[in-house]
């Protein structure tokens, strides 16, 4: 999606990435790095006991994976310039396949480049969403 120069971009205009599986992995490396062991991540039988009745993606991991799908062209991206109104609205389990797609909201010019303004929504092969947020990314013009 940020692989364009500012001026590219229309408001309206929509994208959408291609997939990827969370495993086991994904959240015990997550883990590690972030030292969040909450055990509704780390632990199948406490989370079986749990409200979700198995382990979920911690909800961090869910957007750096969408971060990890879109198209982030390094001359183009300038910054990421900020996220508002994160909504984790349906559990991601391991064997989740995750796909992000966004639209385009609002353009804004600065004088290092311009912040495009998109909805984002991640959601699993079932169509359902479970990360809705808006985001603000800087790129150049």
């Amino acid at each position: 999606m940020f692989d364009r120069p500012f001026h590219a971009y229309q408001v309206g205009e929509r994208w959408q990435s291609g997939t990827r599986t969370i495993t086991e992995t994904d959240l015990m490396l997550f883990s590690s790095l972030s030292g969040d062991w909450n055990p509704l991540h780390t632990d199948r039988e406490w989370a079986a006991k749990s409200p979700f009745g198995q382990r979920i993606a911690h909800g961090l991991l869910v957007l750096s994976v969408a971060t990890g799908l879109m198209r982030l062209k390094p001359e183009i991206v300038v910054a990421f310039y900020g996220i508002d109104g994160v909504r984790f609205v349906a559990p991601t389990y391991i064997g989740d396949t995750l796909r992000v797609t966004l639209e385009v909201r609002a353009l804004e010019e600065k004088s290092k480049g311009g912040v495009i303004t998109c909805w984002m929504n991640i959601a699993k092969q079932s169509g359902e969403a479970v990360v809705l947020c808006q985001i603000k990314t800087l790129v150049a013009k």
